[in-house]
């Protein structure tokens, strides 16, 4: 195989939660690999931060202040997407969100926001995102799953149901949208240190315990992320769709 399949110049890339931690991470793996990337979130002092990166790079950024719970927000950030690059090739479904409590104590406002910010959402952006790819006659989706796709963890329960879901709309899509060329995999990352499980990683017995269990001694860092990322955004992955990747230091193989 040619190392120009891993090549992603002349390809857009749209990044949601691309603002910090994994989203970041993969945003510029994407740019580094040759992709223009566009990033949404919340917050567009952070996005603009992880936009100048981008551009430090050698590749064309848009900053996209967007609350992908809410579809006319993801209308309107694949519209202003196409009309800064006049495509869109690759859609990475990052954002997130986790309330960590006892699932008796878990509020319908509770379940929404994790539901709505991770499961709803992933949909909504990738179905936006199929139009235009079946117009363009190809595409790449790449969802993020996590350990908690195939593994049940107490104490967050919205977060667990939406990233088991996340595996089941993965391989559906996958299948629905095969005749239109459109490749949809996800990634499951292992135990990562990031804003949503900073509080995990402020209890260095957990710590200690955690990377115990893990085969390959240690957490993961966003770089650990940017192989997989760039392979399934690009051509070297044209015959696989409807797959979880786990990057956990071979946690699951453990168990």
């Amino acid at each position: 195989m040619s190392l120009s399949k891993m090549d992603l110049t002349g390809k857009v890339a749209l990044v949601t939660g691309g603002g910090r931690g994994l989203g970041r991470g993969m945003a510029l793996a994407l740019a580094e690999a040759g992709a223009d990337v566009a990033v949404a979130s919340r917050t567009l002092s952070v996005l603009e931060k992880t936009a100048q990166e981008i551009r430090q790079r050698g590749s064309r950024s848009l900053a996209l202040p967007t609350d992908v719970s809410r579809v006319d927000q993801i209308n309107k950030m694949i519209k202003d997407t196409l009309d800064e690059f006049g495509r869109i090739d690759i859609l990475v479904n990052n954002a997130g969100t986790v309330i960590r409590k006892p699932s008796l104590e878990i509020t319908e406002a509770d379940w929404d926001k994790v539901v709505n910010t991770i499961l709803k959402a992933s949909f909504f952006c990738a179905q936006a995102a199929a139009k235009v790819m079946i117009k363009q006659k190809k595409g790449k989706i790449i969802n993020i799953g996590s350990l908690t796709s195939v593994r049940g963890l107490p104490r967050i329960i919205p977060y667990v149901a939406s990233r088991g879901g996340i595996l089941q709309l993965t391989k559906g899509l996958a299948v629905e949208w095969a005749p239109y060329k459109i490749s949809v995999n996800a990634i499951g990352p292992g135990y990562f240190k990031t804003q949503q499980t900073a509080s995990l990683f402020a209890d260095k017995e957990w710590v200690k315990k955690t990377v115990a269990r893990i085969p390959l001694g240690r957490i993961g860092i966003p770089q650990d992320l940017a192989g997989v990322v760039v392979f399934l955004a690009s051509e070297a992955s044209d015959y696989i769709t409807g797959q979880m990747i786990f990057v956990d230091g071979g946690w699951l193989a453990a168990l």
